[in-house]
Order: C-alpha cells, then structure tokens, then sequence
C-alpha cells in the first residue's frame, strides 16, 4: 500500500528563478525554497501528487476542464518560458494517474483525462527549486482557479480526500507527497495593480487570514471562507487558493511543520509531515 509521507504547499511565481539567480542562496526566495527542498528530502518520496491550476497554457476557453488527471509516462515544462529556466522532461506514473482518475470518479469526481500535455510555471518552478534533477515522478491534477464559475472549496477538498483514498490504495510500496500550487491574493496584469507593475496583492488582509488558519488547521473555517466571491476579491488568480485546500484534504488534522508568509507576493512556503 502506498502511504503519504507529507504534504507541502508551495508559489509558483514565474520570476523567481531569475530573481534567485540574480540575488543569490541568501535571497529570502532562496532560503524558503530551501527550506522546502530540505523537507521534501527528509521525506524521500517516490512521487509527488501536485494540485495546480494552469494559466491558459495547457488548457484554453475551447477545453477547460474544472478537474482533470494527467495520465502520461512523461510530459515537458515550462510551456510559457519563464526567464532563466530550462525546459525540463518531467517523470510520470501513468499507472497510479490512471488508479486516482478511477477512484475519483467512482468517488463521484468527473476527472478530465489528459495524455498528450506539457505544463506551465505553475508546475514547472517549484519543481525547478525542489527537484532540479527532476528525479521524483509527478502526477499533476488540474482544478480550475482562474475562470470562473469555479469549484467550491468544499468540492476541492473532497477530491483531496478522493486522492487520498487512491494512494492509500495502491496495492504496492510507494512513498508519496502531495502539494498545493499556488497564490492566495495576486492579481496579475488586472486592474487592481499600481502603475508601472505587472502583478500586485489586492487583499493582504486575506493572505494573512489563510496563513493563520493553516497555522492553525482552521480547515473547515478556511474552506467556508474561500468563497468565490472572496477569492476572486483576492485577485485574478486568488482561486489557486483551491490547490492548497485540496491540498489538506489530503492529510487530516496534523499541523504544519512551518508556514512562511511573503506577503509582497500574497503567498506562503508550507510543509507538513505525517506523523
């Protein structure tokens, strides 16, 4: 049986690489991812389970499912060419995609199948600081945080719980994590940003308010706050808020090893272990 080791939650933002390699390992982005890439070590998982929403680069308006699998032995990314990132070829289990898609629909989850696929930033970066090697298989699973209308954050932490239930029953050794991609207030290139920038943090008081309720394992009253009316107050793309409470569904009550907060890029750095 396959067991979930830790869980973590990270950002994605498409700059970061060039930021760090500009500003150095002692840069405050370095040193977080650092002290994600540290965990993730510790942990030696066999596969990474990452709940990510793309940005229109894998799926357009013509076919945008509200959850969706990739089923593939390997897929490329970054689609969108952030600056100074490689083009990576991403490891895959197609059998295991294969075993969460079917559990989730049998648990009442109608999960778009995707084979012939490559990812954007929103996958691609975190794995970029984390997994340079690209040595850890990936299975992406798609939620919709951007158009709406989107998927309650009820729904989305049930379907963690359905991939919790898929990995749990894998019927062979498999050491897993599992991550949640993404913002919590960010608006990017919309109308809620200062003259001259390309992105800003609409809501700074609901980024610290998720902070501290995932501090604290306040699910249930994080999952009725994440309204879509709040997400989207948070910004343009405040619905990848969705990706870290499908994210917890997936590892009952424990608290976080640590939650890191950058405010300026409404996000936080997060990492649980199982006990």
């Amino acid at each position: 049986m396959a067991d979930i080791v830790g869980a973590f939650g990270v950002p994605h933002t498409p700059v970061f690489p060039f930021f760090v390699k500009r500003d150095g390992p002692d840069s405050e982005i370095a040193r977080f991812f650092k002290a994600l890439t540290d965990e993730l070590t510790a942990l030696k998982p066999d596969l990474i389970v990452m709940f990510d929403t793309d940005h229109l680069n894998t799926f357009f308006f013509d076919n945008l499912p509200t959850f969706a699998v990739g089923v593939t032995d390997t897929f490329k990314g970054p689609n969108d060419e952030p600056r100074e990132m490689p083009v990576y070829d991403i490891k895959s289990l197609p059998d295991f995609a294969a075993h969460v898609r079917r559990t989730g629909i049998e648990a009442g989850f109608d999960l778009a199948l995707v084979q012939e696929f490559s990812v954007d930033h929103s996958v691609a970066v975190p794995l970029h600081f984390m997994t340079p090697q690209m040595q850890i298989p990936v299975v992406p699973v798609f939620i919709n945080g951007h158009i709406p209308p989107l998927p309650k954050a009820q729904r989305c932490f049930d379907l963690g719980r359905a991939v919790k239930r898929a990995i749990e029953t894998w019927p062979r050794p498999l050491r897993v994590v599992t991550m949640g991609s993404g913002s919590f207030s960010l608006d990017v290139w919309g109308p809620r940003i200062d003259p001259g920038k390309t992105d800003g943090v609409p809501d700074p008081d609901w980024c610290t308010r998720v902070c501290k309720m995932l501090e604290e394992m306040q699910v249930s009253a994080l999952i009725g706050e994440a309204t879509e009316a709040q997400m989207l107050k948070a910004g343009n793309v405040g619905g990848e808020l969705l990706n870290w409470i499908a994210m917890l569904g997936t590892i009952g009550e424990r608290r976080p090893e640590f939650v890191k907060p950058q405010m300026a890029n409404g996000h936080a750095y997060a990492a649980w272990r199982r006990g």
